[in-house]
């Protein structure tokens, strides 16, 4: 895939935001989103301290992130449908391995993506991606329709943040030292977007590598 002339904005050591990089493949994306959904639900799921988290979501690929009472982890089957979650789409992981490879991450290879809705009121905390097997591998998370707050820290929670505005076809790509990053979004405000109406739309590739029992 050749590279679009797009703007690089350094977040951290490892950590990039390539603005705008996926807005020429939106519709595709947003019409992948649909099939995957009429197949795998948008649920909310349950922390395992027994909370709902605002956001809903669902997976395409080998594997899912799941969260319940026995806690985070990938999952071969959609526990909703109790089938394999849908394929992730040829196009969805050529892309991600483009974004990876301009970031700096040569021979990603995603086997799941995550893909969180967020509507007026949804949030996500300071979290680390650490579910994963392989850490050497990236994380690719674009962002569709309305605006929001991204922040990005250290490898601890204490650590200092720092705040950027995620708008739609927005990437963030971080690996290396800042793969264990803790990072989140603040709260989605009310709004309009032309491409996903009155919601945010979040893709998030990882390389899981489960072996799941």
């Amino acid at each position: 895939m050749l590279f679009e002339e797009y703007v690089t904005e350094q977040l951290a050591d490892g950590a990039v935001v390539l603005r705008g990089a996926a807005k020429s493949i939106a519709t595709d994306l947003l019409q992948g989103i649909s099939r995957i959904i009429s197949q795998s639900p948008l649920r909310t799921v349950m922390t395992p301290m027994g909370k709902p988290m605002s956001v809903e979501m669902t997976n395409c690929g080998a594997v899912g992130w799941v969260s319940d009472s026995r806690g985070y982890r990938y999952e071969h089957l959609d526990p909703i449908t109790g089938l394999p979650w849908p394929p992730m789409p040829v196009r969805f992981g050529s892309f991600a391995n483009s974004l990876a490879e301009r970031a700096g991450y040569r021979g990603f290879q995603p086997d799941t993506c995550l893909i969180n809705r967020y509507s007026a009121g949804s949030k996500m905390g300071l979290h680390q991606d650490r579910d994963e097997e392989d850490f050497t591998q990236p994380i690719v998370s674009v962002s569709l329709g309305l605006p929001i707050t991204f922040k990005f820290g250290g490898i601890k929670r204490t650590a200092p943040t720092v705040s950027v505005k995620l708008r739609h076809g927005d990437v963030v790509v971080f690996g290396g030292p800042a793969r264990l990053a803790f990072h989140g979004v603040g709260m989605l405000r009310n709004g309009h977007h032309a491409a996903t109406g009155s919601a945010r739309w979040n893709l998030t590739f990882r390389s899981a590598r489960q072996q799941v029992k």
